[in-house]
């Protein structure tokens, strides 16, 4: 039996024997990059390196790293669907190309010496080109070359072969995926089927079981949506944990792996349920409640509230309660639930157990808390059935209805249960109408939100990026040097900064901070990198985010005055950034705030 473990000994094991050096799993909340809520793949926290920043390890890197996607939150229930998920990866940033990476990938895949596994039930899908990109002809060359005959490779357009960019601009290109076949019939849907009239890897029927992606990223996409190549081509490969287990142990789903078991079993328990249809249910809180303690224990850990990632962490924990009631768990359970994945994953990922207070007592508050929401919940529904009633209604208002599940989280299924005792019908299809209206309305939100990032080389985004090292050492000078960095984030507009300090800082002190800052810019400091080992970066002082996981080698930038060798700030940081402080401009604070217990957020603009 292969265990999750051992598969990620063996996939680093390769790639180091291929000289790639390992890197640490990065955060699941990005820094200085608002195009995204989370970390989605393991690219990533490598973005600025795939621009064609130099990485203090070199230009072959591998790792696994957490991530979390919401996109598809309304299919998770299903064999394969997670919202948390480990990815597998291996990079090279202007080094080798299709070429290698293919052959890579096909060694790794079928050697007996590494996975073993059968290459006749390896199927393969190539981009098929269109007007910003040509047909990859080449890469479905070398999987013949590997092996693969002309008639399991396919090609498909970008929906499906096509990767990135992680927001609306950055590094992306076609990619090139590896299906196992399950041993599954082909499905019978026939023709009219999707890219071709049979079965094929781009079904979702479960006969074909994507393991692996490669990436060839030799395009960026720009703010008007044409294609520009990029100043060196890389390669991007990510394989998905928890699929490939169960692929390999044969199972029919990945919650039968090693990773999700222990927690699957811990909610079938708790809801004595193990029919069929109670299935999905406890599939989604197994999913939901490992998503929650991951984000909550993230080094950059985040609190539910309404916005942003606070705001999907809430919409998981109270999705778990939810289907929790379906499953008819009446006491609180998520904290329960939440200590069997910390045990399942403190040995892997250390930062869960050192925030595990944290994470087991937001479960608890959040679940109190969305109880008594339901309770008000309940208080409207019970008013409109008697209106219902009154008026000789047969079905419950559908705005109501919308407004429960929006308001107040009352899943469909169980206002429809309580109609029902009522003898009430609820309409169904007018619900759909209006959840699928707000969907896209959210989505538009999003997109006009999110803009920017490091993706973005502007002059704009670049000056931000060095102001908020000079407001990091800012802040240290005038609060203390208790003060440490728990996160940034950086559009074309502004910067926002988030420390530790357990007061609130005064105006008079903002002030300080904000003349400090004006002070460094115009005293015209050099900003210079250095690539060193961490151990001497410490030495010498630099500044590293708090909970942050670096590499042996690590990228420090100083602002210094060259002339009298003062340096104002050392830090740790992956870049870009300019190379003097009087190309920022007039710095100013817009806004302070807490945003969690010992946290404050500064929000600045350049003038």
């Amino acid at each position: 039996m292969l265990s999750s473990q051992k598969l990620r000994t063996q996939f680093l094991d390769f790639f180091r024997q291929k000289k790639h050096k390992i890197i640490p799993s990065a955060s699941i909340i990005p820094e200085n990059d608002p195009t995204v809520l989370f970390t989605t793949a393991g690219m990533h926290p490598l973005v600025p390196f795939l621009s064609g920043e130099p990485h203090p390890q070199g230009k072959r890197l591998a790792n696994f790293q957490k991530c979390i996607r919401t996109g598809d939150i309304e299919r998770v229930g299903n064999q394969w669907h997670l919202t948390f998920f480990e990815m597998l990866g291996n990079w090279s940033l202007g080094d080798y190309f299709k070429k290698e990476a293919i052959e890579f990938s096909i060694e790794f895949l079928t050697n007996s010496n590494w996975l073993g596994l059968d290459k006749n039930r390896i199927s393969i899908s190539c981009f098929v080109g269109d007007k910003d990109a040509p047909k990859d002809t080449q890469s479905a060359q070398y999987w013949k070359r590997a092996g693969i005959p002309t008639e399991r490779i396919y090609f498909f357009p970008k929906s499906d072969n096509w990767w990135g960019p992680a927001g609306k601009t950055g590094p992306c290109g076609p990619d090139t995926e590896m299906f196992f076949d399950s041993g599954k019939p082909y499905c019978k849907k026939g023709p009219g089927k999707k890219f071709g009239s049979q079965c094929n890897p781009s079904c979702d029927c479960g006969k074909f079981v994507e393991i692996w992606n490669d990436v060839f990223m030799e395009y960026n996409k720009k703010a008007n949506g044409q294609y520009e190549k990029l100043r060196q081509k890389n390669v991007d490969t990510g394989m998905g944990l928890e699929r490939t287990i169960a692929v390999l142990e044969k199972k029919d789903s990945v919650f039968e792996t090693d990773l999700l078991k222990p927690i699957f079993d811990s909610v079938q328990q708790l809801s004595n349920k193990k029919e069929k249809s109670s299935l999905h249910s406890q599939r989604i809180v197994t999913d939901h409640i490992r998503s929650a303690v991951f984000i909550l224990g993230d080094e950059r850990g985040i609190i539910p509230n309404n916005t942003d990632q606070g705001y999907v962490l809430r919409r998981l924990i109270r999705r778990t309660i939810r289907h929790g009631k379906l499953l008819g768990i009446e006491k609180n359970f998520c904290a329960e639930i939440g200590k069997t994945v910390l045990k399942r994953f403190k040995d892997i990922y250390p930062e869960l157990e050192k925030n595990r207070e944290t994470v087991l007592q937001e479960l608890e508050k959040e679940e109190k808390r969305f109880k008594q929401t339901l309770e008000k919940g309940t208080q409207l529904l019970q008013k409109q059935i008697q209106l219902a009633k009154k008026e000789n209604q047969k079905k419950l208002d559908s705005k109501t209805v919308f407004d429960l599940y929006q308001s107040f989280g009352f899943p469909l299924e169980m206002t429809q249960e309580i109609a029902r005792e009522n003898g009430l019908k609820v309409d169904e299809t007018a619900f759909q109408k209006q959840l699928k209206e707000h969907q896209v309305l959210s989505k538009k939100g999003a997109a006009q939100r999110f803009t920017g990032g490091l993706a973005d080389h502007s002059t704009a985004v670049l000056r931000l990026h060095t102001a908020t090292h000079l407001l990091n050492a800012a802040l240290q000078q005038v609060l203390g040097k208790q003060v440490n960095q728990r996160g940034s984030n950086i559009t074309s507009e502004r910067l926002r900064f988030d420390f530790h300090h357990a007061e609130k800082v005064t105006p008079e002190q903002l002030k300080k901070v904000e003349s400090l800052v004006n002070q460094k810019i115009k005293e015209g400091l050099a900003v210079k990198m250095e690539i060193m080992s961490f151990q001497k970066a410490q030495k010498l002082g630099a500044m590293a985010e708090f909970g942050g996981k670096y590499g042996a080698k690590v990228k420090v930038y100083s602002i210094w005055n060259p002339k009298t060798k003062e340096v104002f700030s050392r830090e740790l940081c992956g870049g870009p950034h300019v190379t003097n402080t009087k190309e920022l401009g007039h710095f100013k604070i817009k806004k302070e705030q807490s945003v969690a217990a010992g946290i404050r957020r500064i929000k600045a603009i350049l003038e």
